[in-house]
């Protein structure tokens, strides 16, 4: 209880400042891996702004909710949602992203109702590093088995995710519902997965230093900025203990869909592509959590 009280009170005392040098951060790794000139400027238009605004941004946020910082000049959705996020939990999970630092455990608490302890519990237990994962875990009963998820819970973690990966006319339903979530075919993801291997191999790609599993700061993983006609994509190889602890940091691939701008498009979102050990698909590239897609797409007679 100490603990946590006073970690709400450092959070409380975040300045402005403060957050506008990390989204200062983000533009600046944005800037280094190539994106798109028009959502680093929306970062250094966002930072620049908190700059010049001498009420504290926790003191909006408080009081007048997300909506609040969204009416802030120069803050749009992706911004508006970084800056509650530090707000409240003390880091952007765009920028751990960027530095390669996003274990899954932080990953999930960025959805409501997970804090630190339960978001270990589900990794530890389900061994799911996204959150297409996890939102299919909320369906397929898998997250029920974890302790301390009850029905309540897990329907609040569906709600969260199905804003965070639909659109406000869009209803509640299964992740695999066509309709349901703005998810990419899995052969664009396929496809991105093919072309970051390749290229990887070939070293034709720049390379980041990871803060995490990298005692000796080496610029080691190989990092792919590709656009698709579902969005921005970045992909890098698996930078987890759980990839170390295997061997299949070479194997297993991530892939981060990008906000599109500030103004609209597709949410963020997160796969991971691993080569099948078993079954039907055994030797094949999978989405994680999109298994009988995967199936689907190579039975049609397709490859990667």
């Amino acid at each position: 209880m100490v603990k946590a009280a006073s970690q709400q009170l450092l959070f409380n005392e975040i300045g402005n400042d403060v957050i506008a040098r990390h989204l200062d951060e983000v533009a600046d790794r944005l800037t280094e891996q190539g994106a798109n000139p028009f959502r680093v400027a929306a970062y250094r238009k966002a930072a620049a702004t908190l700059r010049d605004i001498i009420r504290p941004l926790r003191d909006i946020l408080d009081d007048e909710g997300k909506a609040g910082l969204l009416r802030l000049p120069g803050i749009g959705p992706s911004t508006g949602r970084a800056i509650q996020q530090f707000l409240q939990k003390g880091s952007m999970t765009r920028l751990e992203q960027l530095r390669g630092t996003a274990a899954p455990p932080s990953i999930f608490t960025t959805v409501a109702e997970i804090g630190p302890k339960l978001a270990a519990e589900i990794h530890a237990q389900l061994r799911i590093e996204s959150l297409a994962e996890l939102e299919a875990a909320a369906w397929d009963g898998r997250l029920a088995r974890v302790p301390g998820m009850g029905r309540k819970r897990i329907q609040a973690v569906r709600e969260a995710l199905a804003g965070r990966f639909r659109g406000p006319s869009d209803h509640a339903g299964p992740p695999n519902h066509p309709r349901q979530i703005d998810q990419p075919p899995v052969a664009e993801l396929l496809s991105i997965d093919e072309e970051y291997r390749r290229l990887a191999e070939l070293d034709r790609l720049p390379r980041i230093a990871p803060r995490r599993m990298n005692p000796q700061h080496k610029a080691w993983l190989p990092i792919l900025r590709a656009k698709r006609e579902c969005g921005h994509f970045t992909a890098l190889y698996s930078n987890t203990a759980r990839a170390h602890e295997l061997g299949t940091t070479k194997d297993w691939v991530v892939i981060y869909r990008d906000v599109s701008s500030d103004h609209g498009g597709p949410e963020h979102g997160q796969w991971t592509v691993i080569t099948s050990k078993m079954g039907k698909l055994k030797g094949k590239r999978v989405v994680r959590g999109r298994e009988q897609e995967c199936a689907a797409f190579y039975v049609a007679g397709n490859s990667c």
